[in-house]
């Protein structure tokens, strides 16, 4: 069984940092991609980041990128979102999922098939 368990936001002040961690277990993740994803009240899930589990390709939506790192630690099978420089639009619940991706990175929700819980993001101006 596939789990993945976020952890990690919080409360921040415009301008500030947080990290937020996935502990993923139950599939071999060298063959799959991990996924951010961030949804604020009244809108849609929207992609915020990509990392190829195997290789480490990287691919960022627009609105993040520069800011925030996507990365991976195999010895732990815990993926990592470092985001700086936060802004109140970021504020959202941000998930973590796990996905195929033809074995490279990707953006649409429909190309994951297990997600976490999500964790609350909120930063204040």
């Amino acid at each position: 069984q596939v789990q993945l368990v976020e952890s990690g936001g919080g409360l921040v002040q415009a301008g500030g940092s947080l990290r937020l961690s996935c502990a993923a277990s139950g599939r071999t993740f060298n063959n799959y991609a991990m996924g951010w994803f961030r949804q604020a009240p009244g809108k849609e899930r929207e992609f915020v980041a990509s990392i190829s589990w195997r290789i480490g390709i990287t691919y960022y939506a627009d609105s993040v990128k520069g800011r925030f790192a996507i990365s991976r630690e195999h010895a732990k099978n815990t993926g990592y979102l470092q985001m700086n420089s936060l802004k109140p639009e970021d504020t959202a619940v941000y998930y973590c999922a796990s996905g195929g991706c033809s074995g490279y990175v990707c953006y649409e929700t429909r190309e994951y098939d297990y997600w976490g819980q999500g964790t609350q993001v909120t930063v204040s101006s």
